[in-house]
């Protein structure tokens, strides 16, 4: 991920937190912090430092610290069928996505 960052202008010490979930925890921080109406199953959800509820203070570690990938294991695998793609290449697509979205770089 270190090249991934550099590629896109991160060049200091940087981190994202990934976190592995399932079905329903997904579902629930989507309705938590995108819509309380919404009932769809993402793959993959990103929240910046700034975006989480509940601020967390990093230490003064010289790190930029991104923010947190949420990424939803059975959904990937499904997505990861359907594209006849290895789960773990699914899961460093989506990793890589939710990436630029704590980059700032969103998609139509």
């Amino acid at each position: 991920m270190a090249k991934f960052f550099e590629e896109h202008g991160i060049v200091s010490k940087a981190e994202a937190s990934v976190v592995i979930v399932g079905e329903k925890k997904m579902i629930d921080l989507a309705k938590a912090y995108y819509d309380p109406k919404d009932r769809s199953l993402h793959s993959v959800l990103s929240f910046t430092v700034d975006e989480a509820k509940k601020k967390f203070v990093y230490p003064p570690d010289g790190t930029l610290h991104l923010g947190e990938i949420i990424i939803c294991c059975p959904k990937a695998l499904e997505e990861a069928k359907e594209e006849n793609k290895l789960l773990e290449d699914k899961v460093l697509e989506l990793i890589k996505h939710g990436a630029l979205h704590l980059l700032g770089i969103h998609h139509e």
